[in-house]
């Protein structure tokens, strides 16, 4: 039976996006909004743009939080990118949302100063922090694609991938057992952006 690759739509936006870039590389693929076919899935990828208050709602009312824990207790691969990797931590202080708490950490908010205007937006390097399956052939200090004003801040470095400077050090690329999430925006980052996205897909976690 072939894999079953499902996108979450949870009305976060940036939807098409990822559509586009999983279709380019070759994958078939599902979209659904349904928490019994997230649940099921094989493997997910769930974007978003906007905020996490207002995607942890949807999350909620349609049942796929519990989809979504679901599919991490079970070991299969998910990948979050940019609000979807913000709510798998515990809390945003983006309206103290309470989110996933797939992982433990929280989201901050970026403090502005003369050199450093929020929100984070446009191109910056990932510097990778150790080897993972996710950066495989992708070269350190790569650039990817930023638009966000809250970052996450993981209680555990461990789980830390890859990271960026913007006023501060900040995980950009997060990962543990079956859960890997980007903040930046994998599928309008290029060549590189593709490539990670084709390593999730190739991804078999242990």
């Amino acid at each position: 039976m072939a894999e079953r690759l499902v996108i979450v739509d949870y009305e976060a936006g940036n939807l098409h996006s990822v559509e586009r870039a999983v279709a380019h590389l070759g994958a078939a693929f599902a979209t659904s909004s349904q928490a019994e076919e997230v649940a099921a899935a094989d493997r997910i990828i769930f974007p978003g743009v906007g905020e996490s208050a207002s995607a942890m709602a949807v999350l909620r009312r349609t049942g796929m939080d519990q989809a979504m824990h679901e599919v991490r207790n079970a070991g299969r691969p998910m990948l979050g990118i940019c609000v979807g990797c913000q709510v798998v931590f515990e809390r945003s202080e983006e309206r103290d949302a309470e989110c996933l708490g797939l992982l433990p950490g929280s989201v901050l908010a970026f403090r502005p100063d003369r050199q450093h205007k929020v929100p984070h937006m446009g191109w910056n390097e990932v510097h990778f922090e150790r080897p993972h399956p996710l950066v495989a052939g992708i070269p350190d200090d790569s650039m990817f694609y930023f638009v966000h004003s809250y970052y996450p801040a993981p209680q555990t470095p461990e789980v830390v991938v890859g990271s960026t400077p913007y006023g501060l050090q900040f995980g950009s690329i997060i990962a543990a057992e079956n859960l890997a999430a980007t903040q930046f925006h994998a599928e309008k980052s290029g060549k590189w952006g593709l490539r990670l996205l084709d390593n999730f897909l190739r991804w078999s976690p242990s």
